[in-house]
């Protein structure tokens, strides 16, 4: 029995995906590709593999059996990878990187500049997805670390399967109409405007239901925005207040919107989080270990940056 390694792969993402549809995507082969695959696959081990009496693709018990070999080959290539790099002293490959705009924008833009002199064989591959997709696209292999953002008032991400680093805590500031003839002082006198809220999973969101909450009023929310750039321009525009995060406003010219000197309002954290490596030594990927190093260096680079930019909050009244 000869049984081709890279069919296992595609067994196997059939098998962590739940369909052929889906492996397709993950392996940028159309359905009718992987189809093949796993026909070619069932007639080097002579069994069936895949049961097609029902609507959706599902394992047959030998089908399982062989996808949990399958996960065990790509463990030991990856445990093969990271020895082979210890031996040649070179760091290269792909590194797929999932993030969210302004992160992209003020953290990875910086440290790609930075790794592509000191490493240039390694290769980031930046894809703009987050929440629960881009945690999912985790789970499964698809990217190697997400950046996050999280409401600080929350719990970290916690799971036995992944390692969650801080990188960094992005404190939010509120954001005002320029020339506004009556600016607000207080958080009493924020009772009274209108908001460019966030949406209710953002973490913007979840600040200002808590900031409502501690104060005790009720938000009059105009618009429910997730991007930070279109909220910003409600506001410039005159269409509401907003919390934003002091990263966001990096991104605004001096003088477009009035940053309160209101402060306490929370913060968000951002986070680097990667698979636990299940391999023999357990040791993280050195190639994703060099990447994380670099996006740690360019966020803390971040906090002189904006200390410049805007000063320090006040503290609220």
């Amino acid at each position: 029995m000869d049984i081709d390694p890279r069919r296992l792969r595609v067994l196997h993402e059939v098998a962590r995906r739940g369909g052929v549809m889906r492996a397709a995507e993950a392996l940028f082969l159309t359905p009718s590709a992987v189809s093949q695959q796993l026909a070619h696959l069932e007639r080097e081990v002579g069994l069936a593999l895949i049961d097609r009496s029902q609507r959706s693709v599902s394992l047959t018990p030998a089908g399982r059996v062989l996808a949990g070999y399958a996960e065990r080959v790509e463990e030991e290539l990856t445990e093969a990878r990271r020895e082979l790099t210890r031996f040649t002293e070179r760091l290269a490959g792909p590194v797929r990187i999932a993030a969210f705009p302004t992160v992209i924008r003020h953290v990875l833009v910086p440290a790609i500049r930075d790794l592509a002199v000191r490493h240039p064989k390694i290769a980031p591959v930046i894809h703009e997805i987050y929440g629960q997709p881009a945690l999912q696209e985790l789970r499964l292999g698809s990217v190697d670390v997400l950046l996050t953002e999280q409401d600080m008032g929350l719990p970290a991400l916690s799971q036995p399967s992944l390692s969650t680093r801080l990188l960094y805590v992005d404190e939010y500031r509120i954001v005002l109409p320029p020339g506004m003839p009556d600016p607000p002082r207080t958080v009493a006198d924020l009772t009274r405007l209108p908001w460019v809220a966030g949406e209710p999973n953002q973490a913007t969101g979840q600040a200002l239901e808590r900031l409502a909450g501690l104060h005790g009023f009720e938000p009059r929310k105009t618009h429910v925005i997730s991007d930070f750039e279109s909220a910003l321009a409600l506001v410039a525009a005159g269409h509401g207040v907003a919390i934003v995060p002091a990263l966001a406003l990096l991104d605004v010219p001096v003088g477009e919107v009035w940053v309160s000197e209101l402060g306490d309002v929370g913060a968000r954290r951002l986070d680097a989080v990667t698979r636990v490596s299940r391999t023999r030594s357990g040791e993280p990927d050195p190639v994703q270990a060099v990447v994380i190093g670099a996006i740690e260096e360019a966020t803390a680079a971040l906090e002189t940056t904006l200390r410049d930019r805007l000063g320090p909050p006040a503290a609220t009244e």
